[in-house]
């Protein structure tokens, strides 16, 4: 094991999670479809499209490392997949193949086509403050619409590559990631593979319908307010906020949102998501920001004994949002759960007083869109038009610009005060239980940023009301699929731990995984 620096070689993010780290309980996943690659009727130059979608990422990875399978062979059934059903969830709204072939032909090349803990995933990217050389960017924005291609690729995105992922296009956001559905006036709606009806989630709306879709086993996922835990939930996935500065969010910016904003993906498995925290995670060259250093690879967590754990359970919502009745019966059963796997319970009452927390989320979060719209307008050398804008994002756009430098601060200052209470309330507990949510996935066109901000901001009440305390805060969080609702969608439950546990977190969704298993579970899509 490489000791614990907060920073690694290149060599080092390749080779040290590709140990054979998990218990063989944990490997199940993807086993028994590796041993019948051979015997199966191939329809993607190597993979039937039922085979590729039992597959994660580790096993993908494996498979190619083993030469089973091709980088190549997984890009093909990536793409086929998405062709078959991008055009009913509308998650992908870029497709960089060139790029992707360019790159699997220049690792040929080099002999390095199946090294990597990544070795050949095929990977989307979110389009949104993340940039990929030689493509464009729009940040879900019409103001970003003929944006010029990239001029580098984003840290977090290289240490992907570099541990062998194959990027080959974008997912959808709404403009700018302003809220918890996603629909935008450039890209449309991007729909809920389990209801087509229904919003998928936001503001990684995009690649939660591709996993949840099977267009590929983890996607990239930035969040700022849930973006990732929400998505997660509302599709059936795993998706876990990582402390704040865990993940780099550079070169050209070394934090979002005074580092309420972090990366990094939703996917289909625990490990999965284990296995991109470790590529990922650490201080990039340059960047002020890191988490404290890990004790082990994340991988190495799934599967440890998570001992007894004190759980905290939060059931109130921060909004006064009342519970939907399928997520308070997710809850009860998800508190049963907890309990038989012998760890204890108390029910808290969090010591935050909501007006401070969301006031200076919104501040933040505001002063943040209006220098982006300020620097597209520079770069473009004229002002925006009014129909280059979405409604809500105006009015964010004005709330950024009458912020002042005294709110700023004060904003910045209840990130610290926030923080220290909720690291208080880690002395006594060792995470905190709450819904992801307080409602299920919301009907398409609810949530959307083209209406008036007063209508908005009444619907937008349940939707984010566990999760915002985690990003000002800057613990670690994780949605976990613990259930379903009557109707058929999906119900995630959060788990919180304090700053730089992302372990402990990964242990407990390891022992609910193995307890409960969700890998079997997904929506039925017409191809």
């Amino acid at each position: 094991m490489p000791p614990p620096d907060e920073a690694f070689s290149n060599d080092d993010r390749v080779a040290w999670p590709r140990r054979r780290v998990l218990k063989a309980s944990a490997l199940a996943l993807g086993a028994a479809v590796l041993g019948r690659l051979a015997h199966a009727q191939t329809t993607h130059g190597g993979l039937t499209a039922e085979e590729y979608l039992r597959l994660d990422a580790w096993s993908m990875a494996d498979a190619v490392r083993a030469g089973e399978l091709t980088g190549a062979q997984l890009l093909a059934a990536a793409l086929d997949r998405c062709a078959a059903v991008n055009r009913q969830v509308n998650a992908v709204n870029m497709i960089h193949e060139d790029y992707a072939r360019a790159l699997l032909a220049e690792r040929s090349a080099a002999g390095q086509a199946s090294s990597g803990a990544l070795a050949g995933v095929p990977l989307l990217i979110k389009d949104l403050g993340t940039y990929l050389k030689g493509t464009p960017t729009s940040h879900g924005s019409r103001l970003f619409r003929d944006s010029p291609p990239a001029a580098f690729t984003s840290t977090l995105i290289a240490r992907y590559q570099v541990a062998g992922a194959v990027p080959f296009g974008k997912t959808a956001i709404p403009e700018f990631g302003l809220t918890t559905t996603t629909e935008s006036a450039l890209w449309g709606q991007t729909r809920n593979p389990w209801n087509l009806e229904r919003s998928a989630g936001g503001s990684s709306g995009g690649a939660a319908a591709a996993v949840a879709a099977g267009i590929v086993p983890a996607a990239h996922a930035t969040d700022g307010g849930g973006s990732i835990r929400i998505p997660a939930s509302y599709c059936g996935l795993v998706g876990l906020k990582p402390s704040r500065y865990r993940t780099p969010s550079g070169p050209a910016r070394f934090e979002g949102w005074f580092g309420a904003s972090v990366a990094n993906v939703v996917s289909r498995s625990v490990r999965d998501t284990a296995l991109f925290l470790d590529v990922g995670q650490g201080r990039e060259p340059g960047s002020p920001y890191w988490a404290q250093p890990v004790e082990r690879p994340f991988v190495e967590e799934v599967g440890r004994d998570p001992g007894r754990l004190r759980v905290a359970l939060v059931k109130r919502s921060l909004t006064g949002a009342e519970l939907d009745p399928a997520v308070a019966r997710v809850l009860d059963e998800t508190v049963r759960l907890v309990l038989s796997l012998g760890h204890e319970i108390d029910e808290l009452s969090l010591p935050v007083d909501p007006r401070e927390l969301f006031s200076a989320h919104g501040t933040v979060g505001a002063a943040a869109t209006a220098a982006t719209i300020r620097d597209r307008e520079q770069a473009l050398g004229r002002a925006l038009r009014r129909d280059e804008l979405e409604e809500v994002t105006h009015t964010v756009f004005g709330n950024g610009e009458r912020a002042s430098a005294v709110e700023l601060f004060r904003a910045r200052h209840a990130f610290e005060t926030i923080s220290t209470r909720m690291e208080q309330v880690f002395e006594r507990y060792d995470l905190i239980l709450s819904p992801v949510t307080a409602n299920l996935p919301p009907k398409l066109g609810e949530l959307r940023l083209s209406q008036p901000w007063g209508e908005y901001a009444r619907k937008a009440m349940g939707s984010a009301s566990f999760t915002v305390l985690a990003n000002v805060s800057g613990q670690p969080a994780i949605s976990l699929p613990l259930g379903m609702s009557t109707e058929g969608l999906p119900v995630g439950m959060m788990f919180t731990a304090r700053l730089g546990n992302e372990a402990l977190l990964l242990r407990l969704a390891g022992q609910l995984e193995q307890t409960r298993p969700w890998a079997d579970r997904h929506p039925r899509l017409a191809i």
